[in-house]
């Protein structure tokens, strides 16, 4: 989230964070949007009595900031039927791993790298998609590749993909803003970087 707010703070993204929404009251997002003067809040199960409830005002914060683009960066739940609509095919969420594989339920954080390392596979990387009802299952608009190392753990090889990810996602969302990426059409090339 951070690389995304610095980003469009140097003028490198041609765009405005308008609210941080977080499910984790003692989340870092909400204590930097605090720290910056970020419009946020704090919604989630312990907030609100019914998950209907919970989307209804998800949506209804997002819709009343002016969110053109819902950026997922650590959110960890589904969202509600609601939100999915009003912002079809402008969620987007980074994945650590090049998707279709390895993602879905129970695929988040070192599970990732674990599962790629038990794998096998030589190369790793990030994934940017279309958030859609099902865990990482949207359309893929950006990857960025990782080599496996031989001497990889899970940790070295997280810490790399994250490089990536740091990389990708503002560069997608720059590619987005200026009109390279129509999410609309969902018609978009991957970015390929070999490291």
């Amino acid at each position: 989230m951070q690389v995304i707010i610095d980003a469009c703070r140097s003028g490198t993204l041609p765009a405005e964070p308008r609210v941080i929404i977080s499910n984790n009251s003692q989340s870092g997002a909400l204590k930097q949007a605090r720290e910056q003067r970020i419009p946020h809040a704090h919604l989630s199960s312990h907030t609100l009595p019914t998950p209907d409830v919970l989307d209804h005002v998800i949506c209804e914060t997002l819709q009343r900031h002016e969110v053109q683009i819902v950026c997922l960066a650590g959110y960890m739940k589904l969202l509600g039927a609601k939100t999915l609509a009003a912002f079809r095919g402008h969620i987007l969420n980074v994945h650590p791993a090049l998707l279709p594989k390895f993602g879905g339920k129970g695929f988040y954080g070192i599970h990732v790298h674990e599962a790629v390392l038990a794998a096998g596979e030589i190369q790793s990387g990030v994934s940017v998609h279309v958030v859609d009802e099902v865990y990482d299952h949207g359309p893929v608009i950006a990857q960025a590749h990782v080599s496996v190392l031989p001497e990889d753990t899970p940790e070295s090889l997280a810490a790399r993909v994250l490089e990536q990810e740091h990389r990708l996602y503002p560069e997608t969302l720059q590619r987005i803003a200026i009109g390279e990426i129509d999410l609309g059409r969902l018609l978009v090339p991957s970015i390929e970087n070999e490291e």
